[in-house]
């Protein structure tokens, strides 16, 4: 049975909207015609998506089953025409993200000498861009850190590097060489909104302040709304006298991995995934280098 994404668009939609009359204004259908897509999509799956009843519609087990897996296989398919419409102007790129203090040419350099007919694009990516930029195409691999979701992803850990807590410049930890847990113990927080889970570190709380991307929360920790957390090379990058970085050495140390669409097979890709590899030392430690020189020229 081949699946129908046409069909999986309209599920989404209501899925989302869990609402027929919503979710068929939001596609320019008529409901009649959304709900009997949906029957014919549950027909074609063999299993109902959605109950409905005087109270509203509700996602079946099925249902949260299938909108899990829809995304990032419409992700997928939304990347197979941007590749296809690269390959159509015959030009070989690769379009490499990397996120803020991490990197990318010394993987750059030892992919190009393999292949010199191949452009690489680089591109910074934010937080909250991460899995959906790989799952649509507009990256081919990215240098990310966790949390991320990691559905329909391929995540390659290559290295940690140490967590700093970012303090309102004003406050009474700042300027220290280094905090405890216990310092910070009572601070609000502010958090990426999305994951909250990283394989080596607590479950971020449910109480504190989301946002996205990096300077929404930078701004809010110089407005003294709380308090938060940076890989080390991040902090060079976002150097400003309203905040202060700290070394937490307690806390588990940021991941960097490099991550690929799962769907994705190209031997561009994986000779790429292998210089990352490769070079990953060297990556480290040149952002590293960064950060104890900016930490240098601050003192």
């Amino acid at each position: 049975m081949d699946l129908d994404l046409r069909k999986l668009r309209y599920f989404l939609a209501v899925a989302e909207k869990l609402h027929f009359g919503r979710a068929a204004e939001e596609l320019h259908i008529a409901q009649p015609v959304l709900s009997r897509q949906i029957r014919a999509l549950e027909q074609d799956l063999g299993a109902p998506l959605f109950t409905r009843d005087r109270h509203g519609v509700v996602l079946t087990d099925a249902g949260r089953q299938l909108l899990a897996d829809a995304g990032p296989l419409l992700a997928s398919a939304g990347a197979v025409r941007r590749r296809v419409t690269v390959a159509a102007r015959g030009s070989r790129r690769l379009a490499v993200g990397f996120r803020t203090g991490i990197p990318v040419i010394p993987a750059a350099q030892a992919f190009e000498a393999r292949h010199p007919d191949v452009v690489v694009d680089v591109q910074r990516i934010e937080w909250d861009d991460q899995a959906p930029m790989l799952l649509d195409g507009r990256i081919d691999v990215g240098y990310v850190r966790l949390p991320i979701d990691e559905a329909g992803l391929r995540v390659t850990p290559l290295y940690t590097e140490p967590l700093m807590v970012v303090l309102p410049a004003g406050h009474r930890l700042a300027g220290k060489e280094e905090v405890t847990e216990a310092d910070l113990a009572g601070e609000p927080l502010v958090w990426h909104a999305g994951p909250s889970t990283h394989p080596t570190r607590r479950p971020h709380p449910d109480s504190g302040l989301r946002v996205r991307g990096v300077e929404e929360k930078l701004e809010h920790v110089a407005a003294g709304r709380g308090i938060s957390f940076v890989g080390r090379s991040s902090t060079v990058f976002h150097s400003r006298p309203d905040i202060s970085y700290v070394p937490v050495p307690e806390l588990a140390p940021d991941q960097v991995c490099l991550a690929t669409a799962a769907s994705r097979t190209s031997p561009l890709v994986d000779d790429f995934v292998t210089a990352a590899r490769a070079t990953a030392e060297i990556t480290a430690e040149c952002g590293n280098h960064e950060a104890h020189a900016a930490g240098r020229a601050e003192m």
